[in-house]
């Protein structure tokens, strides 16, 4: 599929909407409100990951890297990449060179400055882009990832089929992000975690409640394990496999250009 096959905003059927977290609102708004949240939150977005998830993200991501199978050969397109963890684990574990994007700036720029303290600029490129329409040629890279940032994607579909548009054949997708429990027991205390103490914690630390009620909600709204595997073969992906982590809170949802 080429880029040139996916929908222009200006063929958008009137009237439509999407979903902002448990708000229903126009399509064309959605990618300036989210832009907007991380405009807000990113100062501070690397504390509140350790706060929101009692550091298990960190545990989460050192697997996720893990997974996408690190190789001084292989290069990598890390989607949604913001502050850089994945970029910086994969190429720490011995990746090739990687391309951080995102499509927020200042995501990216908190980004570039913790990839120069780190010395990790040689091997790495900085994009801002909108991860619907890439613009990068058709099989262009062995691996992309995507950590935490599909779920505030207006069009994910869009996003899965660019995905492979990039991928050379052989290449694999994989998506780190926030998914449906599994374990009854845990629902309830999530719930109440992520609604009640989560805008709490977004107040103290960042002086912003609302940014982190709609990340709570948008993890609600995100489809869940089957739903995902199933959008992802819909756009040419195979050997399509999904893996729960921490009693499905969050899952790894991995796929081939084959």
């Amino acid at each position: 599929m080429s880029d040139n096959s996916l929908p222009s905003p200006h063929d958008l059927p009137s009237g439509a909407t999407t979903d902002f977290g448990f708000r229903d609102v126009p399509l064309d708004e959605k990618k300036p409100m989210v832009r907007a949240v991380f405009d807000s939150v990113a100062p501070k977005y690397d504390l509140m990951n350790d706060l929101m998830s009692l550091g298990i993200h960190r545990a989460w991501k050192r697997i996720f890297i893990q997974t996408l199978g690190p190789r001084p050969h292989l290069s990598l397109l890390d989607l949604a990449g913001g502050t850089g963890d994945i970029a910086f684990g994969w190429l720490r574990s011995g990746g090739g060179p990687a391309i951080l994007s995102d499509i927020n700036a200042a995501m990216l720029g908190v980004g570039r400055t913790r990839a120069v303290e780190r010395a990790l600029v040689a091997d790495l490129r900085f994009l801002v882009a909108d991860a619907e329409r890439l613009p990068l040629p058709d099989r262009s890279v062995d691996r992309v990832s995507m950590a935490f940032g599909l779920r505030n994607c207006t069009d994910k579909d869009a996003v899965l089929a660019e995905a492979r548009r990039v991928l050379r054949p052989g290449g694999r997708f994989h998506c780190l992000e926030f998914s449906r429990v599994q374990v009854a027991a845990l629902a309830p205390v999530y719930d109440a975690w992520s609604f009640q103490v989560l805008p709490r914690l977004g107040q103290a630390i960042a002086g912003d409640s609302e940014s982190y009620r709609y990340l709570a909600e948008s993890i609600r709204m995100f489809p869940d394990q089957d739903t995902l595997a199933t959008m992802m073969r819909k756009a040419g992906l195979g050997r399509v496999s999904v893996r729960n982590l921490s009693g499905g809170i969050a899952a790894i949802h991995s796929g081939w250009h084959l």
